[in-house]
């Protein structure tokens, strides 16, 4: 992060983070780097062209280990000298052009001007005077410092014949003295066991081309592309560079412009998007009457035809797959309940009874226009065996409800008898202690008595073999047979269940065939329902009715 001394954040203030960008602050513009961490291991940056005009702060907070901060500047100064110049200039040598004045110079007084660095255009700092006097005495690079040598060594000295080869060609590299064992008279070479090693001079580093190397274009990494698929933009960093002293340094870009600049956007296509497409029609309407629904195939299909994820294409451009369809209004039909599960006889003859109303029915096909007369039957006998000589509770008739509405019990009285013909005899109650007791208490309801399930009959099965299903209508209907929602759910009788699960065997009428030329007319009309068409036309109609139960059947 990156703030001024007064508190205001520049960079990534107030525990915000920014996107990479350009930003103001410090009297300068800030270009602010944050390279992909997963493809790109460089840290974050700032660069400025400067100068700035207020003391700026940077915080770094981090959970790995410090990974440390590397940092570039340029200080501004006027009459500098070079410092790589003071260190390897002699007496006597030019400095700027200018030779030296002479030794009676009061060097108290006078100041040399340095002049500016070769690298920055800007001078890198103020040097204090220089006074020529106070450089180190110099002597000539071939000889050596007289030393006491031996008798048989006098003949023999070390001279520097030369220098190493500089270790870089410009911006400042470096070379040692090679010096070998000559004779004193003839300088000629000689080994070296005739010199004494002792006075052997220790080479000692010299700076070489230390003029600095022409600019260069430091060319960063293109950032990922802005689009994943499709045409995007992709962007680097440029920057004018110098190398000096075995550093590369961020320079002035009019330094750079003898070279022609990279692009520093570019345009980018990682692949060509993916797109939708509708794989098949519209599927019939999935109830025969009423509000149902149908659907289709829509698949997310990329340039070389692939089905892909649906996240490749754009999901705000995806057709429905899925959609309603009415067909019209459907017929009524009789909903019943289930039989009740207890015979109201407890031995011989009894009934058990059902619920029966008409309704609207949205599933049935049958072109009804009502229920019709043939109101199902709302009792069937049952039997539970004789009663002859048999032992059994006789339970006596419910008292009333001890409350008038909601919840409250009521009493019966439960005695164990012996039934001969026509008559009861009371046992003691241990001759039916084998037979479970009725209860004598329960619990009682007045109003409301509640809500309960009714179904329709079961359709049709949609295939006549190899497995189809058959449906029916469920609903919960309160006292007044209006719909409800108080129903136990775990109750509900099954919507939907398998049928005809039999092999199919093929069956050929030889007598079914259209009798006219237009059958695919009354097809259209959807006038098969009716007995003659549906044999005038039986070809055409059959071959609709089996398209129909093969959808039903793989839905």
């Amino acid at each position: 992060a990156l703030r001024s001394r007064s508190g205001r954040s520049i960079i990534n203030g107030n525990w915000a983070i920014d996107r990479p960008g350009r930003y103001e602050g410090g009297g300068t513009m800030f270009t602010y780097k944050r390279p992909n961490e997963i493809s790109s291991t460089a840290g974050e940056s700032f660069l400025a062209d400067g100068p700035t005009n207020e003391v700026l702060d940077v915080y770094m907070i981090h959970q790995q280990p410090n990974p440390g901060i590397h940092y570039e500047y340029i200080i501004p100064g006027d009459n500098v000298i070079s410092p790589q110049l003071l260190a390897h200039r002699r007496p006597g040598e030019p400095l700027n052009g200018q030779l030296e004045r002479p030794e009676s110079t009061n060097h108290d007084e006078e100041d040399l001007h340095g002049e500016t660095d070769t690298l920055t255009g800007q001078s890198v700092g103020t040097f204090p005077v220089i006074q020529p006097g106070r450089f180190p005495s110099h002597q000539p690079e071939n000889q050596v410092p007289a030393v006491q040598l031996s008798r048989q060594n006098r003949e023999y000295n070390w001279k520097q014949i030369g220098k190493t080869e500089c270790t870089t060609t410009c911006g400042k590299g470096s070379q040692y003295p090679v010096f070998h064992c000559v004779n004193r008279v003839t300088h000629e070479e000689v080994p070296e066991n005739y010199c004494d090693s002792s006075t052997k001079p220790i080479p000692e580093e010299e700076a070489c081309n230390i003029f600095p190397c022409p600019a260069f274009w430091d060319i960063g990494e293109w950032s990922e592309c802005s689009k994943t698929c499709g045409l995007g933009m992709q962007h680097r960093q440029i920057l004018c560079r110098q190398i000096y002293a075995n550093r590369t340094l961020t320079v002035q870009q009019y330094r750079c412009h003898h070279l022609e600049k990279p692009e520093t956007t570019s345009t980018c296509q990682l692949k060509i998007c993916s797109e939708w497409q509708i794989r098949t029609e519209w599927t019939s309407c999935s109830v025969p009457c009423g509000v149902g629904q149908r659907t289709r195939d829509v698949k997310c299909v990329s340039n070389l035809g692939d089905i892909v994820d649906d996240e490749e294409c754009n999901m705000k451009l995806r057709p429905n797959d899925i959609e309603n369809c009415d067909m019209g209004p459907c017929a009524k039909s009789w909903f019943l309940t289930e039989w009740s599960d207890r015979c109201s006889a407890e031995c011989g003859d009894g009934i058990r009874t059902r619920s029966v109303v008409c309704m609207t029915n949205h599933v049935s096909s049958l072109p009804l226009e009502g229920c019709g007369n043939n109101r199902p039957s709302e009792t069937t006998p049952c039997n539970n065996g004789p009663c002859a000589g048999k032992v059994e509770w006789f339970a006596g008739s419910w008292s009333q409800c001890s409350t008038e509405c909601g919840g409250g019990t009521q009493q019966r009285e439960v005695i164990c008898v012996r039934k001969t013909e026509g008559n009861f005899d009371v046992l003691n109650p241990y001759e039916c202690s084998y037979l479970e007791r009725p209860p004598s208490q329960q619990s009682c309801y007045l109003k409301p008595c509640g809500s309960k399930w009714f179904h329709t009959e079961w359709s049709t099965c949609s295939k006549s073999c190899e497995g189809g299903f058959r449906v029916r209508e469920v609903r919960c209907l309160s006292d007044d047979m209006t719909t409800s929602t108080h129903c136990d759910p775990q109750l509900k009788p099954e919507e939907k269940e398998p049928c005809n699960t039999q092999d199919c065997i093929p069956e050929i009428d030889e007598n079914c065939k259209d009798k006219y030329y237009n059958c695919n007319v009354v097809v259209q009309a959807r006038l098969c329902v009716y007995t003659y068409y549906k044999t005038a036309c039986c070809a055409s109609c059959t071959r609709v009715a089996n398209r129909q139960s093969g959808f039903l059947g793989h839905r």
